[in-house]
């Protein structure tokens, strides 16, 4: 593994999501003297946090999984995550919600699991059901520690007894294909592969490799933090700060290159930060890091338009997070990834975490955040730069709402009283490259040891990359994970 060259002994993180602040950590239990430099005026990135009106809004990821991932970062400065952050398991992962009018509740117990599909789907579907969740904890057993918690110089890394395994379990097979291996019930089929979106493609066109996906959360469990997802960032900032890690906050960074190396760091109040090396957390870091070269070619991940509420309703009966398919399913996904219009029967993810945690919504009232995924604004990766947002907004907001009181939030349009809309024009204003939260899509030329490294070959010699554009890819446990990788090439690895 490649680690940046000379002292080490200063570095700057441009940044404060949580692949920053899971750097900073690593970096700090490794003994560095690390500052966090961000421009927002607290910790967070795209975990962001509203405050309106009694209610308390997530703006970003809306789903937590793998908690042992995260603990792994307080535990590098000797912390403990259970000491900073209160986790709720969810008894239902998700409620599935199918255009028939028929739901399935996921557990997160096994067995009851099965019941709820052998009562929905069958017998049958319920012994597939354990087969294929067997087959996922084996997928991402054997994908973990070899294809995704590793930094990756070269495709010749990967060469090894388990590539061949992975090759002969088809996870090079498409993952619609993989999943109708195990089950004939056209919904479980859905439920089970429209976790490919996460990775910015379609299931029709993913890798089956990234069926892991649907282990981290429908075969191991999703949990609550209390106070909401952006309590998580808030935790580790603390943890980071009481181990001696120094923050700056509402500042914008600008690099300082001497020769082949970043020498320090300049922020909008005149500071210089001298640096040994510096991690770049950005969207598009080439747009931050002198000489640094972006993807040639990049593919990137559809988007989304985010409509976060605060409702005066209790909303009786909704779960936590709720998939709400459409009826239609292949063509929408044509729509999105390669038409670059808005899907016409949308497949929704519908969270109300203030039906696990009162703290986020006053008495008589929820919270919910609803995600429906849209276009990018690169034509090159089937998205739609011509799309008129400003217009179409308020248009697609009512839209969404109704399509909400349809399939069940009844009276949710007359009970709004606070409301944050996010559309791909918002993405794109916080530096997000082709306006899309979600970075650039896992093609298979841009995943594993194809999708940007941590330490880049082009720019200076000492400035390293975490976040989602890089490895090991989207969403909170992986780019907490690229934390590690992103410190791993600082230190050298650090492993227990």
């Amino acid at each position: 593994m490649r680690t940046v060259p000379g002292r080490t002994d200063r570095v700057v993180v441009v940044g404060a999501g949580l692949a920053g602040l899971s750097t900073a950590l690593r970096l700090r239990g490794a003994g560095r003297e690390v500052t966090v430099v961000e421009r927002g005026p607290g910790p967070g990135g795209r975990a962001g946090v509203l405050t309106r009106a009694g209610y308390t809004l997530d703006t970003g990821p809306s789903v937590f999984t793998a908690p042992e991932v995260l603990a792994d970062a307080f535990a590098a400065v000797g912390d403990r995550m259970a000491d900073r952050l209160t986790l709720l398991p969810l008894d239902t992962t998700y409620r599935a919600q199918f255009a028939d009018g028929s739901h399935l509740d996921v557990h997160a117990d096994r067995s009851r699991f099965a019941a709820e599909v052998e009562q929905l789907c069958g017998p049958g579907e319920a012994a597939a059901l354990h087969r294929y969740l067997d087959d996922l904890a084996e997928l991402y057993r054997l994908q973990l520690r070899t294809f995704i918690d590793r930094n990756l110089d070269s495709p010749l890394d990967l060469l090894g007894p388990e590539l061949l395994t992975l090759v002969r379990r088809g996870g090079f097979r498409r993952l619609s294909s993989h999943v109708a291996g195990f089950f004939a019930d056209e919904r479980l089929r859905r439920l089970f592969s429209f976790q490919a979106l996460y990775a910015g493609v379609s299931p029709f066109r993913a890798i089956a490799a990234y069926a892991v996906i649907a282990q981290l959360d429908i075969g191991a469990g999703v949990w609550h933090p209390v106070g909401g997802i952006g309590a998580v960032p808030r935790a580790m900032a603390a943890a980071a700060a009481d181990a001696g890690v120094d923050f700056r906050y509402d500042t914008e960074a600008v690099l300082e290159l001497s020769g082949s190396r970043v020498t320090a760091v300049q922020l909008d109040g005149g500071e210089r930060l001298p640096a040994d090396a510096v991690v770049v957390t950005a969207d598009a870091p080439h747009r931050l890091v002198p000489g640094l070269r972006g993807p040639r070619r990049p593919v990137y991940s559809p988007s989304c338009v985010a409509l976060h509420l605060g409702v005066r309703s209790e909303l009786p009966g909704q779960a936590h997070h709720t998939i709400s398919f459409g009826a239609a399913w292949e063509q929408v996904f044509a729509e999105l990834t390669r038409e670059g219009r808005p899907m016409s029967d949308p497949s929704l993810l519908v969270s109300m975490p203030s039906a696990t945690d009162r703290s986020l919504a006053p008495d008589g009232g929820q919270v919910l955040s609803v995600v429906a995924p849209t276009p990018n604004l690169d034509p090159r990766s089937g998205g739609n730069a011509g799309l008129d947002w400003d217009a179409l907004a308020p248009r697609y907001r009512d839209e969404l709402l109704g399509t909400l009181e349809a399939r069940g939030w009844t009276g949710i349009g007359e009970a709004v009283e606070v409301e944050e809309l996010l559309t791909p024009l918002d993405w794109a204003e916080q530096g997000m490259a082709a306006g899309t939260p979600f970075a650039l899509a896992h093609t298979f030329g841009q995943t594993g040891p194809f999708r940007p490294p941590t330490l880049p070959r082009s720019g200076p010699e000492n400035v390293v990359l975490a976040g989602s554009s890089v490895q090991p890819g989207v969403g909170v446990p992986m780019v907490v994970i690229s934390g590690r990788l992103a410190a791993e090439r600082i230190t050298g690895p650090v492993r227990a």
